[in-house]
């Protein structure tokens, strides 16, 4: 017999008489259980009766649900129709082609001016527009208040954090050509 079998007798017989002295301790454990049950009351609580809520009928199909973006367009819709402070932007006037560009992507690259003209010369993407006052630039609803050899001043309406339509003035400056 190797020493590797005899390892595995040993084992199992420690195994088996451990069992055998659990199972002669069990009517002690039966007997303490019956003494348990037999002193403890249980627990009786009733449960309350639910209440009684009446059916909803939701009868509002016909109108806008509250969580669609219909409801959030038409009040914005409002807001735009109804200013609060009196300062709002024309929103049915034709827009001009600058007003297509952020005012950080136009620059002003010249000035022209004779007795019946006073134009600056904006560039956007390598193409010069002729712009004077009362022309509309940037995406802001700006509007050209004055224009200066060496500067163009804007006006633009921007909503501030309460949704209120408010003045912001702008400038752009000309740009000075390397050579």
């Amino acid at each position: 017999m190797s020493k590797h079998s005899i390892m595995r007798l040993a084992a199992a017989l420690v195994a088996v008489s451990a069992l055998g002295a659990c199972a002669e301790d069990h009517g002690e454990l039966i007997s303490w259980m019956q003494e348990v049950r037999n002193t403890t009351q249980p627990i009786r609580t009733t449960v309350p009766e639910p209440k009684h809520f009446p059916p909803f009928r939701y009868a509002a199909e016909e109108e806008i649900d509250p969580f669609s973006r219909k409801k959030l367009a038409a009040a914005f819709e409002r807001l735009l129709d109804s200013p609060r402070n009196g300062v709002a932007p024309d929103m049915q006037r034709a827009r001009e082609i600058l007003e297509n560009f952020p005012l950080e992507q136009i620059q002003m690259v010249g000035h022209i001016r004779n007795t019946r003209t006073n134009a600056a010369l904006l560039q956007v993407d390598n193409v010069v527009y002729q712009a004077t006052v009362g022309s509309h630039a940037g995406q802001n609803h700006g509007r050209i208040t004055s224009i200066k050899e060496n500067e163009v001043v804007l006006t633009e309406l921007v909503l501030d954090a309460a949704g209120d339509w408010t003045r912001r003035e702008s400038s752009l400056r000309l740009q000075e050509t390397q050579q």
